[in-house]
């Protein structure tokens, strides 16, 4: 929005024409939707402890939970909020990427506030049921598969590309699809998953966010590109402005999100987050990288996969408690302990996956 308008005054006045360059416009937008968030933060906080949406804890969870009752939830429309605004602020409004992952994210941020709605305004333990979510996260993940596949216009867009290799890219044809949208629907419940305490899951959305924008930068560069033996894709550069306001918006929710938090994201923002994650991804043909950086979301997922199948066949359970966060608090970790350990995981994670860009 902002861009067409700088676009119109560089022609009169050569200042504006900095505002053309895609890093400049990322710090505006991690500064933007950092700014929204600390701005309305509280404001949002007071209004849903009046409307009393507040959190409901499992009383058979780890008893320092039980004071967290009440915590206003559905926070996480504080973060897609900002990070609209923000990209709709300085982002190009003529590419199709970012208009695909603001969607992509608003839709599964609206399945998320159903769910929410439903649980803590309408009383509803249930929330939405299991198989209606999922069907609506199917639809939106497979519309999101299928306009990316059919938009492709080199082969580039479809390969998947393996980390460490410099030449092995796979043809995946209509497979783009069916992978995709397990990228996209399955990391938006990873990050779900491992929303179980304060700030978990927000700092690793932040960092991997922060990276994958990174690398949408270099795959919409081709010059870069080129150089880091990765595939070019005219246009994914601007993602940069997407992934900045996700992390500025992250970092601000953190500031309430923190131990012991003011307020939670709920699964208005797990959801949309974890499905942002998941097209960018996608887009910037990085799912392997993400299934890396990622790790955290990725060990959440399995302990919870691997805990409902062993006592589904042994009647025996692996961990004392899963997600696998709360096996640890259940093993006498202190909560910010086990926070702070996840967020140094991911760090070294994140690491791992940009040295791919130059390990080939």
């Amino acid at each position: 929005m902002l861009l067409l308008l700088t676009e119109y005054l560089s022609k009169h006045f050569t200042f504006f024409t900095v505002f053309n360059y895609l890093s400049l416009r990322a710090i505006l937008g991690v500064l933007t939707a950092l700014f929204i968030s600390l701005l309305i933060g509280q404001r949002v906080i007071c209004l849903l402890q009046r409307l009393q949406i507040g959190q409901a804890v499992r009383d058979d969870g780890p008893q320092s939970h039980l004071s967290k009752a009440g915590t206003p939830t559905m926070g996480g429309a504080l973060i897609i909020f900002s990070i609209a605004v923000s990209t709709l602020l300085w982002g190009d409004l003529t590419n199709e990427y970012v208009w695909v992952t603001l969607l992509t994210t608003l839709a599964f941020g609206a399945v998320g506030w159903v769910d929410d709605y439903r649980k803590v305004v309408e009383k509803n333990p249930r929330g939405l049921p299991a198989k209606w979510k999922y069907f609506w996260q199917s639809v939106f993940g497979l519309g999101a598969a299928l306009y990316l596949f059919y938009t492709a216009s080199t082969p580039a867009e479809t390969e998947l590309i393996v980390p460490l290799f410099k030449e092995v890219a796979i043809p995946l044809g209509v497979f783009f699809v069916v992978l995709t949208y397990f990228v996209i629907v399955g990391t938006s419940n990873a990050v779900n998953l491992t929303d179980g305490l304060d700030g978990l899951a927000i700092l690793p959305t932040v960092l991997v966010g922060g990276a994958l924008g990174l690398f949408a930068y270099l795959t919409g560069n081709v010059k870069f590109a080129e150089y880091l033996l990765i595939p070019y894709v005219h246009g994914t550069g601007e993602l940069i402005v997407f992934c900045s306001a996700l992390v500025g918006a992250g970092l601000g929710f953190l500031w309430f999100n923190t131990y012991p938090a003011q307020i939670f994201m709920g699964d208005v923002g797990a959801l949309a987050l974890g499905a942002a994650l998941g097209v960018i991804a996608v887009i910037v043909r990085q799912e392997l990288v993400l299934f890396i950086m990622g790790g955290v979301f990725v060990m959440e997922t399995v302990s919870v996969i691997l805990q409902v199948a062993s006592y589904k066949l042994t009647k025996r359970r692996i961990f004392r408690m899963a997600p696998i966060h709360h096996h640890f608090e259940l093993k006498g970790w202190a909560e910010p302990k086990v926070i702070v350990r996840f967020w140094i995981i991911t760090v070294c994670l994140v690491l791992i996956g940009l040295a791919t860009l130059k390990v080939r």
